[in-house]
Order: structure tokens, then C-alpha cells, then sequence
């Protein structure tokens, strides 16, 4: 898959793409990131990318000359490929969005400064907005990172353990089950005696318990959505009769 960063900071991006399963997967050809400086497409002696917004008020807006030419430059008029805008207006972005935007095999992202883009950049260039939750940062670098990052897990070969972007929170609906490793007792805290007793079966139930009790315990948004089986409602009946037992004590 291919990323095309479009962004006023590009040496924001290395120190992090060049790190761990994300420069792996550019050294295997399994992503391609490019970075692209929109200052580089300003035509003025200062290659200015910003000006005051019309109508008065505090701050700057992005100017659209420079970011309709390097976009349109690098991927064509009209672009042959999404075009994101990382911004707080955008869509809130979860897993469901980031399969959707995986299935491309290219996807553009341009990140927003000051006190945005150009209105005419939203309504005639880009084809998506993305945000990131509900809070304001500096630019749309950051927001950008998360969604190579978020994106590249989804990519077949990225990850080691091939099952890992399906097991993850969020990824099968609901909050992923508590992890263990050596030693089995730390400070006198024992892994579940369930994880080392080789019976996968009986692992694989836990862990779908496991996974049903912490999201009903942090998320319980999330099960409205969930589909549930016949055996996930047998167990969380027997945690409610619990929970109702204990309550009486």
C-alpha cells in the first residue's frame, strides 16, 4: 500500500516510520510512504503556504494554490486516489474506517495546520476528513502517523503473527483479553492456571470470556453492536446472576 504524506513538516515522520514493524514493512515492500513538503509547490521568493483569513480573526488558513498543485502534481487532476484530510471535522476514526481505507492501494493524507485549510481545498479536492477523537492538536501530522500505523497492521506480512489484526481490541468488536508471559509467578502474581494447560479449546473459550468481561466492564457501548453467540449470552447470564448474588450479601 501506498501513503502520499502531504504536509508543511515532513521531517515529522521518519523518526517514527523509521522504527520497528513500520520500517520493516517499507523494507519489504509491503508499504510505500512519500513524503511531500507543500511549501515546495509555493510559487513566491518566501514559498508562503499560509495568509489571514478573510473576514478577520486570529490565526492562519492554508493557502489552496500550493496544496491543489502538489497534490494534483504527484497524483494527477483529478487525483487517482483518496485524498484525506486529517482534521477535527472529519469522521471519528475507528477500526470499522480503517479496513474501509485499507482496501486501497493508495490513499493520500493531507495534514492541516493553523486554523485549517481553505474551504475550496474541501470542497474540490479532498474525498475524505478524518478525525482522530474529539480534541484539537497543532496539525495533522500526528493523525497521520495513526493512520499509516493503524492502516499497515491491516496489510497482510506486516504483522508477525498473521492473526494479530484480528484478535486486536476493537478489530473483532470487542476488547482484547488480558496477556501473559514468563516467569508464571512475578511478586507472587500466578498466570491463570488456564493458559498453562495446553488445551487450546478450553484457552480459546477463556479468552472469548475474558474478552466479554473486560468490554462489559469498560465498553459496554460496544456489545449493543456486538453479535452475540448462544454461549456469550450463557455467560454473561451467569455473570449477571453473579453480580445479583453478590449484591444481596
Amino acid at each position: 500500500m501506498q501513503f502520499d504524506v502531504f504536509t508543511l513538516f515532513p521531517e515529522m515522520f521518519p523518526p517514527y516510520l523509521d522504527m520497528s514493524i513500520l520500517k520493516r514493512a517499507q523494507e519489504n515492500g509491503l508499504i510505500e510512504v512519500n513524503l511531500h513538503n507543500i511549501r515546495d509547490w509555493a510559487t513566491d521568493k518566501h514559498h508562503v503556504t499560509d495568509d489571514t483569513p478573510y473576514g478577520g480573526g486570529g490565526g492562519m488558513v492554508m493557502k489552496p494554490e500550493p496544496i491543489f498543485a502538489a497534490i494534483e502534481d504527484r497524483l494527477g487532476a483529478p487525483p487517482d486516489c483518496p485524498v484525506v484530510l486529517l482534521t477535527p471535522q472529519g469522521r471519528k476514526f475507528s477500526q470499522k474506517i480503517a479496513i474501509e481505507l485499507a482496501a486501497n492501494k493508495r490513499i493520500a493524507l493531507l495534514c492541516g495546520r493553523y486554523e485549517g485549510v481553505d474551504e475550496r481545498v474541501r470542497q474540490h479536492l479532498v474525498t475524505d476528513e478524518i478525525s482522530i477523537g474529539d480534541y484539537v492538536l497543532t496539525g495533522g501530522e500526528l493523525p497521520a502517523l495513526i493512520l499509516i500505523d493503524a492502516l499497515s497492521r491491516l496489510i497482510p506480512g506486516v504483522l508477525g503473527d498473521p492473526g494479530g489484526p484480528v484478535d486486536d481490541s476493537h478489530a473483532s468488536g470487542l476488547l482484547e483479553y488480558p496477556h501473559y508471559t514468563r516467569p508464571p509467578e512475578f511478586r507472587g502474581m500466578k498466570v491463570p492456571e488456564m493458559l498453562l494447560s495446553g488445551d487450546h479449546r478450553k484457552i480459546a473459550r477463556w479468552r472469548r470470556q475474558q474478552a466479554l468481561l473486560r468490554t462489559i466492564q469498560r465498553r459496554p457501548d460496544m456489545l449493543e453492536k456486538f453479535e452475540l453467540t448462544e454461549e456469550d449470552k450463557k455467560y454473561l447470564s451467569n455473570l449477571d446472576a453473579l453480580e445479583a448474588a453478590t449484591d444481596q450479601e
